[in-house]
């Protein structure tokens, strides 16, 4: 069933860090562009549910130059040049990067006519501009980190006075089963996994969306139509980028389409009823080894630590799907 509006206020306001009821909610994408992140980062434009401070971005789908200026071109092309977009860490806070051009290509968004990136990323590191905007803020700040969390986990650790104004994390990374990346982790996780265990114990409350819920957010040739359909240039662009993007997963799962991971950690913001959730303890593994970077939920409380974290388990698939589409077609 529809949600009633009351009922999409009451599912809003019982988000972490919910802001207060008629405004919206700042947040700050953090983010390795790469096609799901490019769809996150419209999903975020286009919802009035959310203010959009800045893009952050760190090495991981691809290199941090490529995952930089892709930020700025798919900016540029949603006409949102007042974003502030901002580099972060190329690498790993202690390991070297795995980067896996099978996925996204050599540019990291390959498959579409991109504009040129028409405005520059700022001097300030991502780190920096995080804070200065954290800062200045009237409402606690929601960080949506969609690729690996190296850049977070140096914000906390450089500014901890200022971790009481972050009011939530809504994460795409980790897996409560199979990985991606190992048999064990999803890439994200197993990229940077003590990036991500100075995350996931910061004491911030989480919003994990792993592979259990964004393999469900899969674009089927009917939503890669529909997106051709729309007739504008924002359409044809997302529609030729998922066409690329569906390559490699057809190759390997069998899929008709990709699965949009990162976009799932922006819906859960602005639609929560599109994403069950069970809360429950997780925690990262950091050690070398089968289990490197895996994360490990405790749904039963046996470990006798503190829920840290509300994880996505199932996903409206048709719903999350129009609710994309639309935001696409808000674009020209």
């Amino acid at each position: 069933m529809t949600p009633t509006d009351a009922e999409r206020a009451a599912a809003l306001a019982a988000l972490p860090g919910a802001p207060p009821p008629g405004t919206s909610r700042p947040v700050i994408l953090d983010c390795d562009p790469g096609h799901d992140d490019a769809l996150a980062i419209l999903l975020a434009c286009a919802s009035p549910e959310l203010d959009v401070l800045a893009v952050t971005t760190v090495g991981g789908n691809s290199g941090l130059a490529n995952t930089t200026r892709n930020a700025l071109r798919v900016l540029t092309l949603l006409g949102r040049t007042d974003v502030p977009v901002a580099a972060g860490s190329e690498r790993p806070l202690l390991r070297e990067p795995l980067v896996q051009p099978d996925f996204h290509g050599e540019s990291g968004l390959d498959g579409a006519d991109l504009p040129d990136a028409g405005f520059a990323a700022r001097s300030e590191a991502a780190v920096e501009l995080m804070a200065s905007l954290v800062r200045a803020s009237r409402m606690p700040v929601t960080l949506v980190p969609t690729g690996p969390m190296t850049n977070v986990a140096l914000f906390l650790r450089a500014f901890p006075s200022l971790r009481d104004r972050i009011g939530a994390i809504s994460l795409m990374g980790g897996s409560l089963g199979a990985g991606n990346t190992t048999a064990s982790a999803e890439f994200n996780i197993w990229q940077d996994p003590e990036a991500a265990a100075i995350v996931f114990g910061a004491g911030i409350p989480i919003l994990m969306a792993g592979l259990d819920v964004t393999h469900q957010a899969l674009v089927l040739p009917g939503d890669v139509d529909r997106l051709d359909g729309l007739g504008t240039r924002t359409g044809r662009v997302f529609a030729d980028l998922m066409r690329f993007f569906a390559i490699h997963h057809r190759a390997r799962y069998g899929w008709e389409g990709p699965p949009i991971h990162d976009a799932v950690a922006v819906a859960v913001l602005v639609a929560p009823w599109v994403v069950t959730r069970r809360a429950m303890r997780v925690d990262v593994e950091i050690d070398d080894g089968l289990t490197r970077g895996r994360t490990v939920g405790d749904e039963e409380g046996r470990s006798g630590r503190p829920v840290n974290a509300e994880v996505g388990v199932e996903l409206d698939r048709a719903r999350f799907m129009d609710l994309v589409i639309d935001a696409v077609a808000t674009f020209a």
